[in-house]
């Protein structure tokens, strides 16, 4: 799965573990919180003082 901007916090999650460590290793340790889950990754990275991009490129590299 590509992980786009849009992309929904849900569906980076069940991507697996490896995508989970990805959010948390860039600080976004609410992920289990449910209205997160609704949050795009563009959105949750706005709220959390992320940059989307690098964020982006570290999870299209999870396989």
């Amino acid at each position: 799965m590509k992980v786009e901007k849009q992309t929904l916090i849900k569906d980076i999650v069940k991507m697996g573990q490896e995508a989970v460590q990805v959010l948390m290793d860039f600080g976004m340790g609410c992920i289990g919180c449910p209205s997160s889950q609704a949050e795009s990754i563009e959105q949750a990275a706005a709220v959390h003082g992320i940059d989307v991009e690098k964020l982006l490129e570290r999870l299209n590299q999870v396989k």
